[in-house]
């Protein structure tokens, strides 16, 4: 018998944070860096990183070409230009000096810890939700003009919630990669839709239970041939089961109108009152004088309901031998299944409970926007999700709030930043670069906390003493 035979498994085969350990306590202690040496390293990081940027936005940045009467016009913007490569100066030399390593550095090179505050998820998420309760009344308030246009990025806001829950279940605690996860969104839209244009006795509030229950359905299809799967082939294949719905949607014309869409869908109403002017309308029953936001306030709390249903739904699964098994599935397939585990039932649970919340989300969208198409419902949309449940925080609820009013009302507060045309010209539109901007963000996040804004999260099951469980500890989606 080898020597290598007698020794034990997890030597022969480390993984995860064993590997980072066993790393740190190979590395050679090396004498502390000279601070000149630092400093001088990181300013030609920095001026490297600028250069790149000079290059690469030459072209974008530097130069404009618009269509004349005459032929091909071409501006030049050299601030535009200048500027841009002074801020990746600036921002490339603060990432090396303050967070080198994943670390805020202060004076001297000490390490400055980051100040646990005991309970800040829980009251953070309360003060959350009281101001989610009151946040129509808020905008009809104090502002009147606009009330309109933020309570509809409010809807938003809250419908990437639900989904970034819903997804959350399936990336964050049953640690399956899901790139497909736009399908049951439209699998939800059609179905409400289609339901509601061919039969006039099925209004939303029948629809809506009966888009849940088809998309779950269809999770459960998509978990069959993903069983054996796990990784970046269980990923692949979610994208594959993603683009398949929207090629069917886009080409069973018959069936789904194809690139038309489906027009015509119905509003949800409250125990049969339209939100119309006219007599027998919300606004005729109980007396009060029509206006328009009242059917974007119904709208909002029909979302809000349901995020909030999502969110305790979540919350009590965690705690019930099913959401157990989840993240059991997620730390480790092999040592789930030696515990006597279901590993299939467990996936097709994870899958098909977190397509009925997208199934939901799915058709609130559509009676919200009253068309819909395949164009609603492409890769980027699954993408956008994603990153808000990494970007959150893997299993981090409150994690998947914060990261969806980062990213979805930063994209649409770019619409009004007409400010910067006094900075870079009257020609600059902020709305070009709202993806050049959104990349830009989540690579310094990641940067800034590689394991998402909220990287601990309270365990499910405790034992003896409550503590908080690392990110690291956290197996990161990888299907194992």
């Amino acid at each position: 018998m080898s020597s290598n035979d007698t020794q034990p498994a997890d030597v022969n085969h480390p993984e995860g944070a064993q590997i980072k350990r066993e790393e740190r306590l190979a590395a050679p202690n090396l004498p502390a860096d000279d601070p000149a040496n630092s400093y001088a390293a990181a300013i030609k990081d920095a001026a490297i990183a600028a250069l790149l940027a000079g290059v690469l936005g030459f072209f974008f940045l530097a130069i404009r070409t618009d269509i004349a009467p005459g032929g091909l016009e071409v501006t030049t913007r050299w601030a535009l230009w200048i500027i841009s490569m002074i801020v990746v100066f600036g921002g490339r030399l603060a990432i090396s000096l303050f967070f080198r390593g994943g670390k805020a550095k202060g004076a001297g090179n000490k390490v400055v810890s980051a100040v646990a505050v005991p309970g800040l998820g829980t009251w953070l998420g309360r003060i959350l939700f009281a101001f989610a309760v009151i946040l129509p009344f808020f905008f009809v308030y104090f502002f009147p003009g606009r009330d309109r246009q933020f309570i509809d990025l409010a809807i938003l806001i809250m419908t990437y919630i639900m989904l970034g829950w819903g997804l959350n279940i399936v990336v964050g605690l049953a640690g399956l990669l899901d790139l497909g996860y736009v399908a049951f969104y439209a699998v939800g839209a059609y179905s409400f839709a289609l339901l509601a244009t061919h039969f006039d006795f099925i209004g939303f509030w029948i629809a809506l239970p009966l888009a849940g229950i088809l998309a779950a359905f269809w999770g459960m299809i998509l978990g069959f041939p993903v069983l054996r799967l796990r990784g970046d082939y269980l990923a692949i294949v979610t994208l594959a089961f993603g683009e398949i719905i929207r090629v069917v949607l886009l080409n069973w014309y018959e069936f789904t109108g194809g690139p038309d869409g489906v027009s015509g869908i119905p509003k949800p109403t409250l125990f049969g009152l339209e939100f119309t002017r006219g007599e027998g309308g919300f606004a005729d029953f109980f007396g009060l004088e029509y206006d328009s936001i009242q059917r974007f306030i119904f709208l909002y709390y029909i979302i809000f309901i349901l995020a909030i249903a999502t969110n305790l739904i979540t919350m009590r699964l965690r705690k019930m031998p099913i959401g157990r098994a989840w993240e059991a599935l997620r730390e480790d397939e092999i040592a789930c299944r030696s515990l006597g585990i279901n590993t299939t039932n467990t996936k097709l649970t994870a899958f098909s409970t977190g397509a009925m919340f997208g199934g939901l989300a799915g058709s609130f969208f559509a009676t919200r926007q009253g068309f819909i198409s395949p164009e609603s419902f492409t890769f980027l949309e699954s993408a956008i999700i994603l990153a808000i449940v990494v970007l959150g925080g893997l299993g981090s609820q409150i994690g998947v709030v914060i990261a969806s009013i980062v990213m979805i009302g930063g994209i649409e507060l770019l619409r009004n930043l007409d400010f910067l045309q006094a900075i870079f010209g009257s020609n600059f539109d902020p709305t070009q670069y709202r993806m050049l901007i959104f990349g830009l963000a989540m690579v310094l996040i990641m940067v800034w906390k590689p394991r998402g804004l909220i990287s601990s999260r309270n365990p499910s099951a405790i034992y003896k003493e409550k503590k908080a469980i690392g990110a690291d500890m956290v197996a990161q989606g990888e299907g194992h």
